[in-house]
C-alpha cells in the first residue's frame, strides 16, 4: 500500500497507527431494539402496503403486475416478493420524467436526480413524509458512525440535484449535529475550512477524501493532527485497502454509508463504527434480496449467502414507490452484528454492468483499484478506456500521479501496474500515469470505465 505523499517543504510523516478505539455505540432507536419477528411483520404490512400503493397510482406497476400474473393480494409472506417483477433503471427513464411518481405533484415536496454519468438522469421525487424518513434514516447512519448532538458535520458532497449534499445536510441537523455546508470543489479552500471550522466529521467520496489529504499535504499540514474523528464515505464503491489509507493518512475511523437516489439517496445502510464489518441495511424502511444478475432467482442469505446483484423494494417512500429494483451492485447478505436486528450488505465488489469481459477474461474496477493502492507514487484515481484494435479489444488503465511524483517513479508506476495486473487479473493492459486532478470528475466521483470501442 502506498503511503501520503508530504509537501515538498517537509519529510514525508511516518506511518500512523490505525485509530484508536471506536466511539461509544450510541443509544439505539425503537426500531434497532427490535428483534427479528418483530421486524419481519412490520416488513409484511409495510410491503404489501407498498406493493397495493404502487399498482393503485402506477400504470407501469398496474401494467407489469398484470404481466406477471401476480396482484398486491399474491404477497402473504416475505417470500412471495420473489414472485413479482423487478424495476429497472430503464423502466424510470423510458417513463421520465413523472411517469413512475404515486402521488399528484401537488404532495412534492422536492426532485432530484441520479448525477447521469452513465445515461440519461433517472428523476425522484419525495413527499413531506418521504424527507422525514430520509432524514431519519440519516441521523441514524450518523449515529451509527460515532455522530452525536454537538458535532460538526463538513459535509463535501455536491449539493444540488444529486442526492448527496442534501441528503446528508438534513440528516445531520436531525441527528444534532452543526452542519458545514461546503459542498464539492475548491479543494484548498476545503481544507481551510476544516482547520478553521474544526468538524469532527466529514462526509464525502471516498476518491474527493484522497484528494483532500493530498492538499493538507500540499499545505504543508498532516491531515494527522485535524480535527477530524470520522469519515463517512459513499457514493462510489471503495475497497478495504483505501479504507486502510485513507485511516492511517487522516488518523480517522472510516466508515461506509449506501444508498441511491431511485432508492432514497445516502443512509439506506450504514457500517457501524464499531464493528466497521459491512453495513447494516434499515430494513425498517428498505427491503433488501440478493439475486442471480443473470437468472434473476433470489439467493440465499447468512453466514453461508452467496455474492449477487442487490435488489431493494422500499417499504415507506410515498411519491416514488420502488419494486424490486435492480441496483446493479455486488454484494451478499449477512447476519446482523452491531444492530442484530438488520441484516448486513458487504462492502460492494463492483457492478453488474462494470464488469469488463476482456478478452474472456471477466474484470472489474475494484481489482484494478487494489493493485494501484500497492504502487507508489499513484493516487487511486483511475480510469479504464477500453478500445479496439483490429479484431483485438484493449485496455489502457489510466491512473493520476501523487503530487510530487517524477518521471522516473512514474515510468516505474506504469511498469508495476501493468506486471501486477498481468499477474493478478491475467491480462495485458496499457498504463498512462498522468497529472494530478486530470481526469474527468462527476459530483466528485471520477468515471470509471469509458468504452471506445466501434460497435
Amino acid at each position: 500500500m502506498s503511503g501520503g505523499t508530504a509537501s515538498p517543504s517537509r519529510p514525508a510523516p511516518a506511518p500512523a497507527p490505525r485509530p484508536g478505539r471506536a466511539p461509544a455505540p450510541a443509544s439505539l432507536d425503537a426500531a434497532e431494539r427490535m428483534d427479528r419477528e418483530e421486524l419481519r411483520a412490520l416488513q409484511l404490512d409495510r410491503l404489501r402496503s407498498t406493493l397495493r400503493h404502487a399498482y393503485d397510482n402506477v400504470e407501469h406497476y398496474r401494467r407489469a403486475f398484470e404481466a406477471a400474473g401476480v396482484t398486491p393480494e399474491d404477497c402473504r409472506s416475505l417470500a412471495d416478493l420473489a414472485r413479482f417483477p423487478f424495476t429497472t433503471k430503464a423502466d424510470l427513464r423510458d417513463t421520465y420524467p413523472y411517469g413512475m411518481f404515486a402521488v399528484p405533484m401537488s404532495r412534492v415536496r422536492r426532485l432530484h436526480a441520479s448525477s447521469g454519468t452513465t445515461g440519461r438522469p433517472t428523476v425522484v421525487g419525495y413527499t413531506e413524509d418521504d424527507l422525514e424518513v430520509w432524514a431519519d434514516v440519516v441521523a441514524r447512519s450518523i449515529r451509527a458512525a460515532g455522530g452525536r448532538p454537538g458535532h460538526k458535520v463538513h459535509v463535501a458532497y455536491g449539493y444540488g440535484l444529486f442526492t448527496g449534499g442534501l441528503g446528508a445536510h438534513y440528516g445531520a441537523e436531525r441527528a444534532g449535529c452543526t452542519v458545514i455546508p461546503a459542498s464539492g470543489g475548491m479543494t484548498a479552500r476545503q481544507v481551510r475550512l476544516i482547520l478553521d471550522l474544526r468538524p469532527e466529521i466529514i462526509m464525502v467520496t471516498p476518491s474527493y477524501m484522497l484528494a483532500l489529504l493530498d492538499e493538507f499535504e500540499r499545505q504543508g499540514v498532516d491531515p494527522r493532527d485535524s480535527s477530524l474523528e470520522v469519515g463517512i464515505f459513499g457514493a462510489e464503491p471503495w475497497t478495504e485497502g483505501m479504507r486502510r489509507e485513507i485511516e492511517e493518512r487522516a488518523g480517522l475511523h472510516a466508515v461506509d454509508i449506501y444508498g441511491l437516489s431511485e432508492v432514497m439517496g445516502p443512509g439506506v445502510a450504514q457500517e457501524c463504527v464499531e464493528t466497521k464489518d459491512g453495513l447494516h441495511i434499515w430494513e425498517d424502511h428498505f427491503y433488501p434480496e440478493v439475486v442471480d444478475p443473470v437468472t434473476g432467482e433470489v439467493l440465499p442469505d447468512g453466514e453461508e449467502g452467496e455474492e449477487g446483484e442487490l435488489v431493494f423494494t422500499s417499504l415507506t417512500k410515498r411519491a416514488l414507490p420502488v419494486v424490486r429494483y435492480r441496483t446493479r451492485d455486488l454484494t451478499r447478505l449477512l447476519p446482523g452484528t452491531a444492530r442484530p436486528a438488520f441484516r448486513r450488505m458487504e462492502k460492494v465488489t463492483g457492478r453488474c454492468d462494470d464488469m469488463i469481459i476482456l478478452r474472456g477474461v471477466n474484470v472489474f474496477p475494484t481489482q484494478i483499484e487494489e493493485i494501484l493502492l500497492r504502487v507508489p507514487g499513484v493516487a487511486p484515481h483511475f480510469q479504464i478506456r477500453l478500445t479496439r484494435r483490429g479484431r483485438m479489444d484493449h485496455m489502457t488503465v489510466r491512473v493520476e500521479a501523487r503530487p510530487g511524483a517524477g518521471p522516473e517513479q512514474r515510468a516505474a508506476a506504469e511498469a508495476a501496474i501493468a506486471q501486477d495486473v498481468k499477474d493478478g487479473v491475467g491480462i495485458t493492459v496499457g498504463v498512462e500515469v498522468v497529472d494530478p486532478e486530470t481526469l474527468e470528475r462527476s459530483v466528485g466521483k471520477i468515471r470509471r470505465v469509458v468504452d471506445a470501442r466501434e460497435g
